[in-house]
Formats: C-alpha cells, sequence, structure tokens
C-alpha cells in the first residue's frame, strides 16, 4: 500500500482503490485552496489506475465547508476577496463523471461545502451518527455549487428544503432522503463489504455506466438515441462478449479465475 501525506491530505492507493482522507484538524476540516489543490493532485493520480475512489473524512468530521478562520483572518486584514470558486465546482464534477466509483465515507458532520463532495460522488455510506447540513443561508450565503450536485441526487424539493431549514439531517433520514445510500453503526465494515463487490467491476463498464447516465437527460423519448447507442456500444464490445461466451460455456463470472 502506497502512502502519502500532504498539506491538508491523506492519500493511499491499494491495488485499484483509492483512498483520499481530507485531514485539517486544527481547521474542523474544512476547505480552503490547498486542499483544492491537492485533492485535484490525487484525482489527476488515481484517474488512470484507480477502479474505486474513496473520499474520506475524520470520524468526528467529514468536511465542514468553507473556512471561516481564513475568511476572519482576511477581513481583518483587509483583503477579503473569495477564492475562485470554479477549481472546487470542477473537482466536484471529476468525482461525478471520472472513470471510476467514487465513494464518500461519511463519519460526524458534512456541511455546507462538504455537502458538495458528498453528493458528488456516486455512492454515499455513513455510519449512524452522521449528519447532513447546508449552513450557508444563516451567513447570508447560498450553496450555490452544491446545488447542481444536490439536486441531482435527492431533487428540487429537498435541496431546498435542506437549504431553507439549515437543520442537520440525521443518517437514518439521509438514507430515507436518497442522500445516503445506506448507514450502519460501524460504516468502516459497511464500506469494506461494499469494496468486496466493487472489485469484480472493470473500469470499462464503470466509464461507460457514468457516461451514459450523465447523459440522460429529458422524456424516455428524448433518452431513446443514447440508450440505444450505448447499448449496441457494450453488446459490439468483443471482450464483453468474449467474457459472455465463457460463462455460458463454463459457469464462470468474468473476475473469476479459468
Amino acid at each position: 500500500m502506497e502512502l502519502t501525506a500532504t498539506a491538508t491530505l491523506r492519500v493511499r492507493l491499494d491495488g485499484e482503490i483509492g483512498f483520499i482522507q481530507i485531514h485539517r484538524p486544527e481547521a474542523n476540516n474544512t476547505i480552503n485552496a490547498a486542499m483544492v489543490g491537492e485533492f485535484t493532485a490525487a484525482l489527476d493520480r488515481f484517474r488512470a489506475s484507480a477502479k474505486i475512489v474513496v473520499v474520506e473524512g475524520m470520524p468526528e468530521v467529514f468536511c465542514y465547508g468553507a473556512d471561516f478562520g481564513a475568511i476572519q483572518r482576511d477581513v481583518e486584514s483587509g483583503d477579503p476577496s473569495p477564492d475562485d470558486p470554479g477549481p472546487l465546482y470542477d473537482l466536484w464534477q471529476r468525482l461525478a463523471t471520472d472513470p471510476y466509483v467514487s465513494i464518500a465515507h461519511v463519519r460526524g458532520k458534512a456541511n455546507a461545502g462538504g455537502m458538495g463532495f458528498v453528493a458528488a460522488c456516486d455512492l454515499v455510506l455513513c455510519d449512524d451518527k452522521a449528519v447532513f447540513s447546508l449552513s450557508e443561508i444563516l451567513f447570508g450565503l447560498l450553496p450555490a455549487c452544491v446545488m447542481p450536485f444536490l439536486i441531482r441526487r435527492v431533487g428540487r424539493s429537498r435541496a431546498n428544503y435542506m437549504t431553507l431549514m439549515s437543520q442537520p439531517v440525521a443518517a437514518k433520514q439521509a438514507v430515507e432522503w436518497g442522500l445516503a445510500d445506506a448507514c450502519e453503526e460501524s460504516s468502516e465494515n459497511l464500506l469494506r463489504r461494499h469494496l468486496l463487490r466493487l472489485r469484480r467491476l472493470n473500469r470499462t463498464a464503470i466509464a461507460r455506466h457514468k457516461r451514459y447516465l450523465g447523459g440522460l437527460q429529458g422524456s424516455l423519448e428524448d433518452c431513446r438515441a443514447e440508450a440505444l447507442a450505448a447499448n449496441l456500444e457494450v453488446f459490439s464490445d468483443r471482450d464483453n462478449l468474449g467474457k459472455i461466451a465463457r460463462y455460458v460455456q463454463t459457469g464462470k463470472f468474468p473476475w473469476e479465475g479459468d
């Protein structure tokens, strides 16, 4: 296992599984420009080799959003100019569209910008003490960059409710709303079971699935051409056809050896 520590992250690669842990304990795991840059570099590293990317925080806080401490220091220094939000949005978009399964493993608090990491990931697993919240409106702010990802996951009405109420949503409620996919007291065991299953997928299938899902928009008729093209692509792939023929002949799944 290869482990790298940066100023804001702990990054490791275990075979085809990449782990990115947000690690700013001195700042409540908040987001700054350095963390966005280091996170983007980690995704660059994983893009060519990882089949799964797991995003984690610390046991008590996943990610708490913008670094208010840094903003306060900027205000006091007389230079309160905001960071460019583009790189953070692009980072979330990569989690949503890059050719690996992205998993948010949430323990503790996920708030504000931390919700962007949650909503961008393909799967969200959490422990039963996790809480999810959008606190921006209390400070006159908006979760503007989070909202497109959150609406995609829970719908406009739930995203609107979370924004206006600004109250934490507990793990059980998050699963009921579709914000999280599963929760357990021991989220480590929950993650392990998911990884055991997901290891069996191949990168080509993952990439095709995410590309296809991301392109589906509009009515059933609007989706028809995209659906037919994707179907023809996967059933014309000789590698896929070989796996099907082998299964018929031997009863062995693609991940099983000869």
